[in-house]
């Protein structure tokens, strides 16, 4: 089920370059907040591990999709966007709407996040529910843009979305360039996409997905994106119903199998960071964490590792 107007798929299927990337920074660098980086001492299995952890929770919305749709945004000259989303998504175009003097009308599924949505609302943006499943929305959504002849910005499988979620990586390159691996969170795949475009080489990609999510783990198996069934506490942030064609022709040869955790895992790394460090991430934003907690992440103690922490627009207290 790919979700974008004919028109958005074919451009979406040319790939973006590190020079779209750096082209994406300059439009949106003012726009943004550049969020911090911290040493911490996680807890694993194996003992106590070094990390370098970024902390893109700390952006503006609270979550990095607010830079693919700054650069979706500032790359149109139309008024007024579409966007559907599960939650973080619609609340980083309803941010770029307001910054660039636009209007968006965002498609979301019933059962959305309160706080994402009342934070959208208060960004003036449009709200629209069509009912209790995200394909509806989808579906809702693309048919709205056509009808009315407006750009669709995709979540993930949109060239300069997944030029704009690469300003991250740049940001790594400065911040922390003695890291050689990073450990990023997979829905669609347009983070680790974009991270991967602007790391260059000179540090990997590994990439982290729910169990309960498993978009990346069957597109590795299947040889391509496959429509898959979504559950779980991190659904709304990294519950594509699939993964972007875009985001896997640039994954498919720079990322190794996927590390898939489970629903304890991720509740352990929320809480951990709650109690531990005082940060409230959400479960998508702790699901890099959970890799390294729970030891489904085992690499070399000498090699250093950094983990992005993405989002931290949670319901409440890790339980």
């Amino acid at each position: 089920m790919p979700f974008a107007s004919d028109a958005l798929v074919e451009r979406a299927q040319i790939p973006p370059q590190v020079e779209d990337v750096v082209a994406a920074r300059r439009r949106v660098a003012s726009h943004l907040r550049l969020t911090p980086v911290m040493s911490l001492k996680v807890p694993t299995p194996h003992g106590l591990r070094s990390v370098v952890a970024k902390l893109e929770l700390l952006q503006r919305t609270g979550c990095f999709k607010v830079r693919g749709a700054l650069a979706a945004l500032s790359a149109t000259d139309a008024p007024r966007v579409v966007a559907c989303s599960g939650g973080n998504h619609g609340l980083g175009v309803a941010e770029a709407a307001q910054v660039l003097g636009k209007e968006a009308v965002l498609f979301l599924p019933s059962d959305a996040s309160p706080l994402k949505v009342a934070a959208m609302k208060a960004r003036s943006a449009e709200v629209r529910m069509p009912g209790p499943s995200m394909d509806l929305a989808f579906r809702s959504a693309e048919a709205f843009a056509e009808t009315e002849g407006l750009p669709l910005i995709h979540p993930f499988d949109q060239a300069e979305v997944v030029a704009g979620q690469g300003t991250l990586g740049m940001e790594l390159l400065e911040q922390a360039p003695h890291v050689r691996r990073w450990l990023v969170a997979v829905g669609g795949g347009g983070l680790a996409a974009g991270m991967a475009l602007a790391l260059r080489g000179q540090a990997e990609v590994v990439p982290v997905e729910p169990a309960l999510c498993p978009t990346l783990h069957q597109a590795q198996v299947a040889g391509g994106p496959t429509t898959v069934k979504v559950s779980g506490s991190a659904r709304t942030s990294l519950g594509a119903p699939r993964l972007g064609a875009l985001p896997w022709g640039i994954l498919r040869h720079r990322v190794g199998p996927v590390l898939r955790v489970t629903e304890d895992a991720i509740a352990a790394a929320r809480r951990w960071l709650w109690d531990e460090v005082r940060l409230l991430a959400e479960p998508g934003g702790a699901t890099a964490l959970a890799a390294l907690m729970s030891g489904v992440c085992v690499l070399p103690d000498t090699a250093p590792l950094g983990l992005v922490i993405c989002g931290g627009n949670a319901d409440g207290l890790p339980e």
